[in-house]
C-alpha cells in the first residue's frame, strides 16, 4: 500500500484493548496513529487515571482471547482465580452461589500488555487528548493537544475506541440517542481475608443496576454502580454498611476510582458509525446489559473492524456495521434476560428456586 507521508490512513483514539488490538491487526497494513491521554509511563497510567473496572475476564472475554490467538501473559494475572459467583439480594434476605469462571487481572498491567504487542510501524501519541474532527476533500482533520501543544493531523478514517464519554461519538455524531448512563464507584480495601468468589448485589433502594464486591491481591473492591446523581455517594455508603450484616468486614481504604459506564437497553442506543468513522467497544454502546462486561465487547469489536478494513479504508464503516449484526443481537437477547436479574419480584422468585445454584462450603480463608 502507497502511503503518503502528511496523512495517516486511520487515526485510532483510544488505547485500551479496543483500540490497542486494533491498532495491532490494521498496523502492518496501514499508516495508523494511536491516540490516548494516558501515558502508560511506568506505574499506574498518567493523564486520566486508572480505569474503574474490576479486572475479571469472564468467560465470553476468555472466548474472544482464544480467537485472538492470545495467550494471557503471568504477570498480568493477579490472585485468587475464581469459581463462584455468590448473590445476595440484600431486599429480599436472599443468598445463593452459581458456578462461573473469571480470570482474575491487574487490568492496568492488562492494558499495557496489549499496547506492547502493538507494531512498531504505529505512531503513537499517549499523553495526547483528542479534541475535535472536522471533514474535509481528504478525510478528516484531528486536533490533538499534548503538553500543552496544539497538533493537527489529516486521516483517511478515525476511530473511536475512547469509552462511555466517547469524544469521536460526541462530535461526529450529535443529537444520537445515547444509553443511559450510570457512575461506576469503586473502592478498595485491605483485607486479611481471601474471600473466594465474585459477589453481586442487588438492592433497587441503591440502584437499579447492581454492586459487587472482587478480592485481588490482598484487597477486597467494593463497587456500584449508581444514577449518577446528588446521592450516588450517600447510596454507595449505604452499601457498605449493608455488606457489613453478610459477613464483609472491610479494612483500611486503599483508593478510590469512578468512571462512568453505559446501559445500552435500546438496540437504538448502539452506533457503530458511519461514513469514514467508527465506534469501538463502549464507544458504540457495545457492552452488556446485564453485566456491564466490556471486554469481550471491546476485543470482538476490534477484530470486526480489522476485518471490516481489508477491502480499504473506503466504505469501512459500513462493512463493520454490518459485520456486528451478531454483537446487535447479543445485546438485544441480555435484554430479554435483565427483567429476571433486575425486577425485584421475578429475581426473588428465580433466587427462591434454587435454579442452576450450587451449594458451596465455607471458604478457606487464606
Amino acid at each position: 500500500m502507497e502511503w503518503c507521508d502528511d496523512m495517516y490512513d486511520i487515526a485510532i483514539i483510544g488505547a485500551g484493548p479496543a483500540g490497542a488490538t486494533l491498532a495491532r491487526l490494521a498496523g502492518k497494513r496501514y499508516r495508523v496513529l494511536l491516540v490516548d491521554r494516558r501515558r502508560f509511563a511506568g506505574g499506574p497510567a498518567e493523564g486520566s487515571g486508572t480505569k474503574c473496572c474490576g479486572g475479571l475476564l469472564a468467560p465470553d472475554a476468555q472466548k474472544m482471547m482464544a480467537a485472538l490467538g492470545l495467550g494471557l501473559p503471568r504477570e498480568a494475572v493477579v490472585g485468587p482465580q475464581l469459581f463462584t459467583v455468590r448473590t445476595i439480594d440484600l431486599q429480599a434476605g436472599l443468598e445463593r452461589y452459581y458456578q462461573r469462571f473469571y480470570i482474575n487481572v491487574d487490568r492496568e498491567k492488562f492494558d499495557r500488555w496489549l499496547l506492547s504487542m502493538v507494531p512498531g510501524s504505529v505512531e503513537m501519541r499517549l499523553g495526547a487528548v483528542f479534541k475535535s474532527l472536522e471533514r474535509n476533500g481528504q478525510g478528516f482533520k484531528i486536533t490533538l493537544l499534548q503538553d500543552g501543544k496544539r497538533q493537527e493531523e489529516q486521516v483517511r478514517a478515525i476511530i473511536g475506541a475512547d469509552g462511555a464519554f466517547s469524544m469521536v461519538r460526541r462530535i461526529a455524531f450529535p443529537g444520537l440517542p445515547l444509553p443511559e448512563k450510570y457512575i461506576a464507584v469503586q473502592e478498595w480495601f485491605q483485607s486479611e481475608r481471601v474471600l473466594p468468589y465474585f459477589t453481586t448485589v442487588f438492592d433497587s433502594s441503591l440502584t437499579n443496576f447492581y454492586c459487587w464486591t472482587i478480592p485481588k491481591e490482598g484487597c477486597l473492591i467494593v463497587g456500584a454502580a449508581l444514577a449518577p446523581d446528588n446521592q450516588a455517594a450517600h447510596r454507595f455508603e449505604l452499601l457498605k454498611e449493608r455488606l457489613g450484616d453478610y459477613g464483609l468486614k472491610l479494612g483500611r481504604r486503599v483508593k478510590r476510582e469512578g468512571s462512568f459506564i453505559l446501559r445500552p437497553e435500546k438496540l437504538c442506543h448502539i452506533n457503530t458509525g458511519s461514513d469514514g468513522v467508527a465506534l469501538l467497544g463502549e464507544a458504540a454502546g457495545l457492552i452488556s446489559p446485564s453485566s456491564a462486561e466490556g471486554i469481550s465487547y471491546a476485543l470482538r469489536s476490534a477484530m470486526l473492524c480489522a476485518r471490516s478494513l481489508e477491502e480499504g479504508t473506503g466504505g469501512f464503516a459500513g462493512r463493520y456495521s454490518r459485520n456486528t449484526g451478531q454483537m446487535r443481537r447479543n445485546i438485544f437477547i441480555k435484554n430479554l434476560k435483565s427483567p429476571f436479574m433486575y425486577t425485584p419480584a421475578l429475581r426473588k422468585m428465580v433466587m427462591k428456586s434454587g435454579l442452576l445454584s450450587m451449594d458451596v462450603q465455607p471458604p478457606i480463608l487464606l
